[in-house]
């Protein structure tokens, strides 16, 4: 899923540890056998090969932790209201104990880590299935409805089989290119939906109107239109004056979703569900409204499969016309309608929040940078002109563009931690992690740390166009908002795509301004998110 899911979720929370880590996690001193280092294999302190010592390597024991009672923290965290805050508490506890530390919260623990060196440690031990946490409240609903799973939800050789599958729909370049050219088509509307709203209630003359709105619901519109297009190849009309109420639930379900799941990753669900608590039962019910909309959708998808096949020609094919994801998946037949459903499910419902949140602060950052927003609309200009109204071609002009978006999300990561199980030891900020360790990269304090960025604080797409001819150590660990390698978000190329095109559109059309430019706060979820939607104001051009 997006970054979220990724992705387009990956949370800022913390996990369960893993069988494998139990030694770890009950405070069992760890094995002494092999760890890797970025210099080779340590065996007791010694480099195989003859190669330098290793010396001084400390204990797991002795990494820095926030406290040694999970459940005490816990504690703390309610009454603190810290899990709103997560992003910042992680922020203020390597600032007082440094690039690495231990937490633990009721049953999970996790060690955190915000340096881009350590990252890409921590990615070289991923091994051929990578592993992250597992968001217990969802897979538990899955299991007691008779749901199947989707790649967000499982692990080892099944994962890797299913998601083999989907790349070839949603990450390659074949792919992308299919699905260009409907999100293109949504891009377009929307600006002409609020071209004709600011007609209507703009301010100031015809032809120089100004409209200040928070555009956070039209975003959330946007999104999901845009993600019904791709993956249902379907208009879902949400742009009208009278957008369907069916539509409307749908992203109220995601948001209780996203809202529900942090406060039910510290206690067992099954209990919950025993007990009868309304906590659970709203997350339950939320995910089920969500899977209730996706199966009317599959539904309709595989009518028009049907149909279309009926009327293809003899050789059986339904023609050249692009059917979104889901019936892409169905005329290969790899996966079973199942699999498919289970997916495309995820998809749908990593592939709101996750991008009209970031919008939001991509339109308040443009905002309130004017001369930022000039030089991307200058060469968003000249590629539109070029690519002779080709998105693909378009996009590939405008590395503003895309260094916006990284930008965005350096600064405000949809998911604030990236997380992985290293299939061996490793050695980090020169202390043992076993194999099995739950390790989360807290991407939000390192988007904001001097230490990685220079001038952190300072919103300036042009420095990953800088960056991309130099050899910095580590440079690619950087940018993770979609998380990395084979387990990146599987929606990556879907929610990146939507996002350049929306912003194109925007700023070949409209000016943006900010009636506030104060720094915005920010709160967590499952994802970050402002605590207030910002307003902005479009201009005509």
């Amino acid at each position: 899923m997006r970054s979220v899911m990724s992705t387009r979720v990956t949370a800022g929370i913390k996990a369960k540890g893993s069988c494998g880590s139990r030694n770890v996690f009950f405070g069992v001193a760890p094995h002494k056998g092999l760890c890797v280092t970025a210099t080779g294999t340590v065996m007791h302190g010694k480099l195989e090969g003859g190669k330098r010592v290793v010396k001084g390597m400390r204990r797991f024991e002795e990494i820095p932790h926030t406290g040694r009672n999970g459940w005490l923290n816990l504690l703390k965290f309610w009454r603190e209201n810290r899990f709103q805050q997560l992003h910042k508490h992680m922020e203020r506890t390597f600032n007082t104990l440094g690039p690495i530390y231990r937490e633990k919260l009721g049953t999970l623990s996790s060690v955190n880590i915000m340096l881009p060196s350590d990252v890409s440690e921590l990615f070289k031990s991923e091994g051929l299935h990578p592993r992250r946490m597992t968001l217990q409240p969802w897979a538990t609903h899955r299991e007691i409805r008779n749901h199947s799973k989707g790649i967000f939800l499982k692990n080892g050789e099944e994962w890797r089989a299913d998601r083999l599958q989907l790349n070839k729909e949603v990450m390659m370049s074949a792919a992308v290119k299919r699905f260009l050219p409907l999100l293109d088509e949504v891009a377009k509307d929307f600006c002409q939906m609020l071209q004709t709203r600011m007609e209507k209630e703009g301010r100031g003359e015809k032809g120089k109107c100004v409209l200040t709105i928070d555009p956070s619901p039209d975003l959330f519109r946007f999104a999901l239109e845009a993600s019904c297009h791709v993956l249902y190849g379907e208009r879902i009309g949400l742009f009208s004056s009278s957008p369907s109420l069916e539509s409307q639930k749908f992203i109220w379900a995601v948001e209780r979703m996203l809202t529900t799941t942090p406060p039910l990753l510290y206690l067992p669900p099954r209990l919950l569900l025993r007990m009868g608590a309304p906590l659970w039962t709203q997350h339950a019910t939320a995910w089920d409204h969500i899977f209730s909309h996706a199966e009317a959708r599959i539904q309709r998808g595989y009518q028009r499969l049907s149909t279309s096949l009926d009327r293809a020609s003899p050789a059986g094919t339904a023609g050249s016309q692009y059917t979104g994801v889901l019936g892409q998946l169905m005329e290969k037949g790899q996966l079973s309608l199942d699999l498919i459903k289970a997916n495309i499910t995820e998809l749908m419902a990593g592939g709101v929040d996750t991008t009209a949140v970031p919008l939001q602060f991509a339109l308040f950052e443009l905002g309130r940078n004017p001369e930022v927003q000039e030089s991307v609309r200058q060469q968003v200009r000249v590629s539109w002109a070029q690519a002779g109204g080709d998105p693909h071609k378009a996009l590939q002009g405008a590395p503003l563009l895309k260094g916006t978006i990284k930008e965005v999300l350096r600064l405000y990561p949809v998911g604030i931690t990236v997380q992985r199980y290293p299939v061996r030891d490793i050695v980090l900020q020169n202390y043992h992690i076993p194999a099995g360790t739950l390790v989360q990269a807290c991407i939000y304090p390192m988007g904001r740390s001097e230490k990685v960025f220079e001038d952190p604080l300072r919103f300036d797409p042009s420095r990953w166009s800088r960056e991309e001819g130099q050899r910095v150590e580590a440079a690619g660990f950087r940018s993770l908002a979609f998380g990395f390698g084979a387990r990146q978000c599987v929606g990556r190329r879907i929610a990146e795509s939507e996002m350049q095109l929306f912003l194109m559109h925007i700023l070949l059309s409209f000016h943006l301004s900010v009636p506030s430019s104060e720094d915005l706060n920010t709160t967590v979820t499952l994802i970050l998110q402002p605590e207030t939607p910002p307003r902005i104001t479009f201009s005509k051009l």
